[in-house]
């Protein structure tokens, strides 16, 4: 009897994961388009043909709806951009790969409205609470993480000793960044490529005759 119990509890545990899912897939791309306030319980049960009480069962309140979908999009960002490096060792090709998965990611439309983060900062960059703590979060981790990569690289000699780390990721994030916006609002794609390109010729300046190398692939 118990055995039983334990399946049907756990068939109800996967049924619960599985519509989470698919609720979570949905919310990241209505908030990468519309923003995070776009999002409702009603809304998603109706889209999705979901119970209403179902729905607010696994989430609760609007607001943990849209820290879920913060979540969830951080692991989809992770998997597109961060985890495809994991046995590039680091270096300056690293930190340029880096960029263009970026790059990848925005362009090839992972969230229906480009680059998920950069579409909620703007809408939360200047009110306060969870939500706003949330996102803030995520811009952080990305700087360091690209700040890290450069680190790494300058640890590996293809960076000068005294290289600015602060400064040139704030430089290419910008870069990033702007081919997004521009590419979301005006439909240009060549934005991407002229990020590329000065994200490459920024790293260049900077790098050693090793880093040079390593970006022109004879290393």
């Amino acid at each position: 009897m118990s055995g039983d119990t334990g399946t049907k509890t756990d068939g109800r545990v996967e049924r619960g994961n599985q519509t989470r899912r698919l609720v979570l897939g949905r919310t990241m791309d209505i908030a990468s388009v519309e923003g995070l306030e776009g999002l409702s319980l009603g809304r998603l049960a109706t889209e999705l043909q979901l119970s209403k009480s179902g729905v607010f069962a696994l989430f609760g309140s609007k607001e943990e709806l849209q820290l879920a979908t913060i979540r969830a999009a951080v692991a989809v960002f992770a998997r597109e951009v961060v985890t495809p490096l994991q046995d590039v060792p680091p270096g300056a090709r690293r930190v340029r790969d880096l960029c263009r998965n970026w790059l990848a990611y925005s362009s090839g439309r992972v969230f229906a409205g480009g680059c998920f983060f950069y579409a909620v900062a703007a809408e939360f960059d200047a009110r306060t609470g969870p939500v706003h703590d949330a996102v803030a979060r995520t811009r952080l981790d990305w700087n360091a993480y690209v700040e890290q990569s450069l680190t790494e690289a300058r640890a590996a000699g293809d960076f000068a000793e005294d290289l600015d780390v602060e400064q040139l990721a704030f430089e290419v994030i910008a870069l990033m960044e702007a081919a997004n916006a521009k590419s979301v609002l005006l439909g240009e794609t060549s934005a991407y490529a002229r990020a590329d390109r000065g994200i490459t010729a920024r790293l260049r300046a900077e790098a050693t005759d090793r880093g040079r190398a390593a970006l022109d692939g004879t290393a």
